[in-house]
């Protein structure tokens, strides 16, 4: 662990995006998705990125990038984790198919899956301490 006194350490800000694969030819199924439920907004890509396929969604400071690969595995173990408020009303007025998880105490927080089996954590924002 690098000291805090350490003048050549970086000062970490956050974290830009996170990148998810999906498989080719799937960008109207993964709109469908991150727009239609989860109400994320599509954001153009710069024109020779957006020739390699894939798409960029946000809302707010939540950057969600999903890129097109040919042989396509969905992670089923590592994810982001989004953090949103009134996460069990979201849940339950899209009727998304969610596995709540209370292993940590006082966390209020579930996972979810894209229609890829892409594994997506979803945290209650009020319940961070």
């Amino acid at each position: 662990m690098a000291s805090t006194s350490d003048p050549t350490a970086p000062e970490w800000i956050g974290i830009d995006h996170v990148q998810l694969a999906i498989p080719e030819g799937g960008e109207d199924t993964a709109r469908a998705f991150y727009v239609g439920v989860l109400g994320l907004t599509e954001m153009p890509k710069p024109v020779v990125m957006a020739a390699r396929g894939g798409a960029w969604f946000e809302a707010g400071p939540v950057k969600v990038h999903v890129g097109a690969e040919a042989d396509f595995v969905p992670a089923r173990k590592a994810h982001p984790a989004l953090t949103m408020r009134k996460l069990r009303e979201f849940i339950d007025e899209r009727q998304l198919d969610a596995t709540w998880n209370d292993e940590i105490e006082g966390l209020v927080r579930c996972h979810v899956d894209d229609p890829f089996g892409n594994r997506i954590e979803l945290v209650d924002a009020d319940t961070i301490t």
